[in-house]
């Protein structure tokens, strides 16, 4: 006998069900991501890019990173519920 009727597998509830629902869990993760930086650019009283990129100001830059990790962490433990 085959090994996968021997399993009662049925591939597509097995493999490619979960996999779709990562992938996409994963884009709007990534999307949310994305929107929370954007945000945080429009809402913020300068330019980030500019003290980052052209001002070299290390502080925004840890600033920035630690609210991403932050959010980051947040759409993460949504995605796993």
């Amino acid at each position: 006998m085959h090994m996968l009727a021997l399993l009662d597998l049925n591939v597509e509830e097995q493999l490619i069900n979960p996999l779709i629902e990562t992938l996409v869990i994963g884009a709007v993760a990534i999307l949310m991501l994305f929107l929370s930086v954007w945000l945080m650019e429009k809402l913020s009283p300068f330019s980030l890019r500019k003290e980052i990129e052209d001002d070299h100001n290390t502080s925004v830059a840890i600033v920035v990173g630690a609210i991403v990790i932050g959010v980051a962490l947040v759409i993460a433990s949504v995605a796993r519920a």
